[in-house]
């Protein structure tokens, strides 16, 4: 498997911005899915999060994209879903990031998927 990593930013800092970014628009429920052990897996880190609405969802993704670019020079490979804004996927690389409207969350239920992932729960900061 060939991985792709952004040059001078670890996997664990990219987590930790990442999540910056979704917090930024409050985005909630994230959760950062370690599947650097599972050879099958299409990438090394899964963060996934949620918002209330198509809108909220749009802006946490806009806000992971700008606030790593802005801030860190860091840009995504390739993003996907603003056409309805329910699941948005933007791929860093060995790093993919999640963010859904509750309901398609559930739907597609990724963190059950990789049940064989660590999962790391990060709390809301409200």
């Amino acid at each position: 498997m060939t991985t792709r990593q952004h040059k001078d930013t670890p996997n664990t800092d990219l987590v930790k911005l990442v999540t910056e970014g979704i917090q930024n628009r409050k985005g909630r429920h994230i959760t950062h899915l370690d599947l650097s052990a599972i050879d099958s897996a299409s990438a090394s880190h899964f963060i996934i999060c949620e918002g209330s609405s198509a809108i909220q969802v749009s802006a946490i993704a806009d806000s992971v994209r700008e606030y790593l670019q802005e801030n860190w020079g860091i840009k995504p490979y390739n993003y996907d879903g603003y056409q309805n804004s329910q699941w948005i996927v933007i791929d860093y690389g060995d790093t993919l990031v999640h963010v859904f409207l509750p309901q398609i969350r559930e739907l597609y239920n990724l963190e059950e998927l990789w049940s064989d992932a660590q999962v790391d729960e990060i709390p809301d900061l409200d």
